[in-house]
This record gives C-alpha cells, structure tokens and sequence, in this order.
C-alpha cells in the first residue's frame, strides 16, 4: 500500500486559559476552511492550505493534549477552495474519510467531489475517487461525512445535476440533496435523491443513529420559503422530508448559513439560523424520538444573529452550541450551553471575530469536558486557524 506524506507543522498551546493561538504555518499559503470531528476519545481537525497554483487537505489529530503530526490527505491543482463549502472527514476505527472538491470545466460552480480513504498509520485505501457518478458539469458540494455501525461512512451532499436542464421559462431546475454509503474499502452503496428541490448552497449536516442515517439541510419551496428540513432513514427506508419547524422565512436567494445536528441516543438537537419577521435568529430545538417530532425552538442569540452554527450533545440532557453575532460594533464567536428541558446558560465569548467570510464556518467538538472550537482568521493579507479549547465547567 502507498503511504501519504506528512508535513511539519507547529501547534503552540497556551495552558494559561486553555486556548491555542495561531497555529505556525509557512506565511506562503492561506491556510482556511477547517473542519472538525470526533471519536469516542479524540477530536480531529482538517484544513486547507492553499496557493494561487496548489491547494493540499491537512490532517491532525488531538491526543494527549497535543495535535498530532499533520499529515497530507491529498493535494493537487484546479481544486475548488471556498469559505463556504469545504472539505469534510470523518474515522471510522483506523480509517478516515475525506472529501475535496476539483473544477469540472472553466464554469464558475462547475465542481466535482472527490473521496480518499486511509488509515490512521497513512496507508491509502482508495484514492481521489468520486462520489457522484452523473457525469455532468454542474456544482457538487456541502458534503458532510459521519462513521456508522458497518465500518463504513455515511455522507449526504448538494447536487446540481438537475440544474444543467432548464424549465418551460428558461430557468435552471433546483439544486437536490443526496445520500451515500462509502464502504470500508471505497465502494459507493445505496445512493438515494433525498429532496429533489433544495436551497443552493447551505451546508449540510448528517448524523448516525440507531435508527439510521439522518440528514438536516435547507429546503427550498417554490415560494421561496428556505426552512430547515429532516430526512431520517428508518429500518432502511427514508423518511419525506419535514420542516424541523416552520419558520416560514421567504428569501430570493441562498443565505450561505447551514444547520448543525448532533445526537445523543434518542435525543437529537438541531441548531440553525433563520430571519422571523425581518429578525434574525439563532435557533435550537431538541426532539427525543430520534427526530419524529421536535419541540418548540429556542431564540440563542441575545444580539442580531449572524449564525454559522454548531452543535454538540455534552451529555443525554445538555449541548454546547456555538454561534456568531453582532452587537452594533463588533461580531463574537459565543458558545452557550443548553439544556433539553429548555435551560440556557449565559454567553460565553469565545473570541472577538471578523463578521465576514474570512472567518469560514466555526467549527466544534466536546470530548469529555472539553469543548473544542477552530476557525479562520485573516491577518497580514493571509488566512490562518485559530482553536480554542475551554473546559465546559466554565460556560
């Protein structure tokens, strides 16, 4: 088997208020788009480095109080590099899961996603394979990775396969949202059309259950109403899509600002972003049978929400959510701590953040009672990771 390169890179952490400054890149790439994920026992951190004529996919892991030596899990030329949509990776046991996106032709949003699978040790599985098998010059992206129980991964992505072909009126058809299985050794199974008429370019979220695979997203009517949707996979048969809520929010156009969805047994929680009324929010719902039915939302942000959110489960009766907001001078990267009985802990500010895309989609994880947080910051014209670790006691 081949064996993929690593690369030398320094983590400095400061133990005084258990955070991690910078991360020391070479100054000669742009270092973005971080994604996190986690085990049972380690939280994992994936990012982009990337010039005008190279992008490379990096990977670490956080062990024993320290990341791991990163290690390149592909790099080439023409890839796609967005704040937006960007890589994702999951490990199952000793095999990661990773995805990246390469340009299909010269249009705009013409991409495909491309898969490698490795093992922790390096050793290539399969490589640079792709998920989708339509053949077509179109967008493919805002793919979302998790493990299941068959050794294997689930992954759910926007296709815009059905956008090449235009209605009676000259306009192009919606972009939809799909599933797939990648097997232990890079077979691509049971691929399903999960909603044939999503929002553009919202990320997605996927989660396994006991259930099965479940996938949160933004759906798109045909009056424009982009509320957040759930599709569950029950004893092997998807679900119809249903509004996690009916927020009702009518917008000509995508606003770039995905759900997050975690579960813990039966209990899953859903964060998301939404305008109510002009308003915006930062929302949160809980439901306790495995996504059937969701109780009333929760309103998080205590200024106007920005959104770009995650979740995740602390215990069966707790998540720690994270979000950004704007106060009418500066954006804030907070956390809030939330129980399902409805409990909301006060703010606790993460860091004082850029509102625009150059800080990316904040990311977290919680092992143990630490919560784990990486984004992106802009400084001297380059792009470079910040994380954070903060013990959840203190939110």
């Amino acid at each position: 088997m081949k064996k993929i390169c690593l690369i030398v890179l320094l983590f400095y952490s400061c133990s005084k208020d258990d955070s991690f400054s910078k991360l020391d890149f070479d100054n000669s790439f742009d270092n973005a788009q971080p994604y996190m994920s986690s085990d049972n026992s380690s939280t994992s951190l994936s990012w982009i480095s990337s010039n005008k004529d190279k992008a490379t996919l990096n990977f670490s892991h956080y062990k024993g109080n320290q990341w791991t030596e990163p290690m390149v899990l592909s790099s080439g030329n023409n890839w796609f590099v967005n704040w937006a949509d960007f890589p994702a990776h999951a490990i199952n046991d000793n095999l990661i899961l990773s995805s990246y996106l390469k340009k299909s032709d010269s249009g705009t949003y013409n991409y495909d996603i491309y898969l490698n699978l490795i093992d922790l040790q390096g050793n290539i599985v399969k490589e640079n394979f792709l998920l989708h098998n339509d053949g077509l010059k179109a967008e493919h992206g805002f793919v979302s990775i998790v493990s299941n129980e068959n050794s294997g991964f689930y992954v759910s992505w926007l296709d815009g396969r059905n956008t090449v072909e235009k209605h009676f009126d000259g306009s192009h058809k919606p972009m939809t949202i799909r599933f797939a299985e990648v097997t232990n050794n890079g077979d691509i199974i049971n691929e399903y059309e999960i909603d044939s008429e999503t929002c553009d370019c919202c990320q997605t979220s996927i989660i396994s259950s006991k259930e099965g695979p479940i996938i949160v997203y933004r759906d798109r009517s045909k009056d424009e109403i982009r509320d957040i949707y759930i599709a569950r996979n029950i004893n092997g048969v998807w679900t119809q899509p249903k509004p996690v809520f009916n927020d009702g929010w009518v917008i000509n156009g995508c606003p770039v600002n995905g759900p997050k969805a975690d579960v813990n047994l039966s209990n899953i929680a859903v964060a998301w972003f939404t305008v109510v009324d002009g308003k915006p929010y930062t929302r949160l719902a809980f439901s306790n049978n495995y996504g059937e039915t969701f109780d009333k939302p929760i309103n998080l942000n205590d200024n106007d929400a920005i959104g770009r959110v995650d979740v995740a489960f602390l215990d069966n009766e707790q998540v720690i959510v994270s979000y950004m907001e704007f106060d009418g001078d500066y954006a804030f990267l907070k956390v809030k701590k939330v129980s399902v009985d409805g409990k909301v802990s006060k703010p606790f500010i993460v860091s004082k953040i850029d509102a625009g895309r150059n800080t990316g989609v904040p990311q977290l994880e919680i092992i143990n009672n630490d919560v784990f947080l990486a984004w992106t910051t802009s400084e001297n014209g380059r792009n470079s990771l910040k994380t954070k670790k903060i013990n959840t006691n203190s939110i």
